[in-house]
């Protein structure tokens, strides 16, 4: 049985993951953070009693500023494959909280990376697990792509734009160096935006879907949005989970570009949401507020997805209007 860790297993992506390598069969460990409020709502669907005979998901408290205990939580487990998608994940507040969004989205891949090394090169290792290799894989972003030209694949240059953007630019390489100087298997999923109904409140796809709920059902009357014209590459996110599994099952670790090779603008967005909900004119409820607009913003990102299509033999199965209606009929759902 695979052993796998999960950093980042309560967000969107993580819960998402941990379906996928219950289903093929693996040993799931999690971290997680430890908070007075309980965060795992993502996960409860998956959540075993740790005292039932054949549990297979563990959840781990720890932080990707706590050196110690990710190298306590590698020691112990001895997992086959680390995936680490936990981070400081909001561009904007990214702006507002940089010295943290730095220790945690850049710092957290390098303090990995170095137990890692450490581990596989025998330190401290108790007889006969010596030399064990680990794979490891690390949530890059297109966001690290900033002001650069679409459409965006793995020969382009990074521009970030954002802290965000500049501590996953330093995850990116700093994974590809442990890769090239110390022979780890370690792959970059640059992957494009991705979303579900288990999304964050405060990114915009949920604001919208969400605010479309709460107007139809009488609690609010306006969505509160920033720049309506920025354009994204928009995909399901389960279907990206796979494709980071698959990354980690080549025989020769890689960095691969994960999108749907398309783009539409937040308005786009907007129109489609609320015409499945049965509104026309989605200007009548939306406002711009100028606080969520950032400081430095990225205009225009679309994947060339060429390398995972011939090398992964992965292409997206859900088109941008099935995602907008599966997050807008989740949220009816939910308010109802």
């Amino acid at each position: 049985m695979k052993k796998a860790l999960i950093t980042g297993i309560t967000g969107q992506d993580g819960s998402y993951l941990a379906e996928i390598l219950l289903d093929k069969g693996y040993e799931v460990h999690g971290m997680i953070r430890r908070a007075s409020t309980f965060n795992t709502a993502r996960i409860e669907h998956l959540y075993q009693d740790p005292h039932a005979t054949g549990s297979r998901l563990h959840l781990h408290y720890g932080d990707l500023s706590d050196t110690s205990i990710i190298r306590k939580l590698i020691y112990k487990i001895q997992p086959d494959e680390i995936y680490n998608l936990a981070a400081q994940s909001h561009v904007r507040v990214s702006f507002d909280i940089p010295e943290y969004t730095a220790e945690t989205t850049g710092m957290g891949a390098l303090r990995i990376l170095e137990a890692i090394k450490d581990f596989e090169e025998h330190t401290c290792l108790p007889v006969g697990t010596a030399g064990k290799k680990i794979k490891y894989y690390q949530a890059s972003s297109s966001e690290m792509f900033g002001s650069a030209l679409p459409p965006q694949n793995e020969r382009t240059p990074f521009h970030p734009r954002s802290p965000y953007a500049v501590a996953k630019v330093f995850a990116y390489h700093t994974t590809v160096n442990y890769r090239e100087a110390h022979r780890i298997f370690a792959v970059n999923g640059i992957l494009f935006n991705h979303e579900s109904p288990r999304r964050g409140g405060t990114f915009v796809t949920k604001k919208i879907t969400r605010g479309i709920a709460r107007i139809l059902a009488g609690v609010d009357k306006k969505i509160y949005l920033g720049n309506l014209d920025a354009r994204r590459d928009w995909g399901y996110a389960p279907e990206y989970m796979e494709a980071a599994w698959l990354m980690m099952q080549q025989s020769e670790p890689d960095d691969y570009v994960i999108g749907t090779g398309e783009s539409h603008s937040v308005a786009e967005f907007l129109e489609t949401a609320f015409r499945h909900a049965g509104i026309e004119n989605w200007r009548d409820y939306v406002e711009i507020d100028p606080r969520y607009f950032r400081p430095s913003e990225v205009e225009h990102l679309l994947a060339d997805t060429t390398k995972a299509r011939e090398k992964l033999g992965w292409a997206p199965k859900t088109t941008f209007s099935e995602l907008v209606k599966i997050m807008v009929d989740e949220d009816l759902k939910h308010i109802q």
